[in-house]
């Protein structure tokens, strides 16, 4: 973020997105994807931590 806020104006409630190439998990030995019920932990120092759950389409919407 440290980096980020040098070059944009951060506000309250913006979002941020981050991603990588796609493909990566098929260049893992072996492959490696993310699968329902899997959980991605994001961190932020200072301001703490977002965990996001994967479902499937179908769970998502029950």
């Amino acid at each position: 973020m440290a980096r980020l806020s040098q070059i944009l104006t951060l506000s309250p409630g913006g979002v941020i997105l981050t991603g990588n190439p796609a493909g990566v998990g098929m260049g893992r030995t072996p492959p490696r994807y993310l699968q329902p019920g899997d959980t991605l932990t994001t961190i932020i120092e200072g301001l703490g931590m977002l965990h996001q759950q994967f479902t499937t389409p179908a769970q998502a919407t029950a």
